[in-house]
């Protein structure tokens, strides 16, 4: 969590900042025409509660996360978005107990819609794609009564975005946006599909610093 303030105060100082920045930079310089941006920030993502019979929770983490983007003009783009590292959940049982811990680590390709001109301070955006998320060193045997591993195959599905950049000159941007993940893995026992499905459809909301060029 200190990360997610730390990334937020930046955020705080930059959409302070971006006004006077950007009209004494305006007149040298333009975003418009520039095609492709890099961002780098921290996610915090959050699985939706009773995801199965016997799970109450699944606890949500931060993660940092990186995307790139390629504007085919100055509001239409797509973006290739993922963890950096993995987010870390723990899982908890209807009781409220301890169940285990399972990591995951999400990658999407989304087509962008970016409104307004690309010069205006704020800029909300909206997309929608596909992505994919892997569940590795999952430690939640203690779910199967046979002892055996307990196991989640990847998730895949469409995901959504909204989010506003803040630009503080014609190069640097503040962001902050928010992501939807339909997100159903199967679980598997012994390394043995169950048929059985996790409805974990995560939120995401994120705090970066883009570039653009």
């Amino acid at each position: 969590m200190r990360t997610i303030k730390i990334m937020s105060f930046a955020v705080l100082g930059a959409l302070a900042l971006s006004p006077a920045a950007f009209a004494q930079d305006a007149g040298a310089d333009t975003a418009s025409g520039k095609r492709f941006a890099v961002v780098g920030g921290v996610t915090l993502l959050q699985p939706k509660s009773g995801p199965a019979t016997g799970i109450d929770k699944v606890d949500g983490g931060p993660a940092p996360t990186l995307s790139a983007s390629y504007y085919f003009n100055d509001n239409v783009a797509v973006e290739l978005w993922g963890a950096a590292d993995k987010f870390d959940h723990r899982v908890r049982t209807s009781g409220g107990a301890k169940a285990g811990t399972v990591e995951q680590q999400p990658l999407a390709l989304s087509a962008q819609y970016h409104f307004g001109a690309a010069d205006n301070v704020f800029r909300p955006f909206v997309g929608a794609g596909y992505y994919q998320s892997n569940f590795s060193n999952e430690k939640i045997d203690g779910l199967a009564a046979s002892g055996d591993h307990v196991g989640l195959r990847t998730a895949k599905g469409a995901i959504g975005t909204v989010g506003v950049d803040m630009n503080i000159n014609s190069t640097w941007f503040a962001r902050a946006d928010a992501r939807y993940m339909h997100a159903r893995p199967e679980l598997s026992v012994a390394g043995a599909g169950t048929g059985e499905k996790l409805k974990l459809d995560p939120w995401t909301v994120g705090f970066g610093i883009g570039a653009r060029f």
